[in-house]
């Protein structure tokens, strides 16, 4: 699963960034293994989406928001 396809409100873990030109910026932007990953808005025409990367707040289009991969998991507040 990646990140464009949680739902609002979501919360899950990374788990890997696909290798891409972009996969260093995600890195440096906090996406990386481990770091808890929110869906929080989405624009009207369903690009960019907001999410709140360990409270660090990105907005990604779709196509970048599907490089990162993501496990589902129960996640304490």
């Amino acid at each position: 699963m990646n990140a464009s396809e949680l739902k609002q409100g979501d919360t899950a873990v990374i788990h890997h960034v696909e290798f891409s030109d972009l996969r260093n910026k995600l890195i440096e932007m906090g996406c990386f293994e481990g770091n808890k990953i929110k869906r929080l808005y989405t624009a009207p025409l369903g690009d960019p989406i907001a999410f709140d990367i360990n409270g660090y707040i990105l907005a990604l289009r779709k196509e970048e928001a599907k490089l990162i991969e993501i496990t589902l998991k129960k996640i304490e507040s």
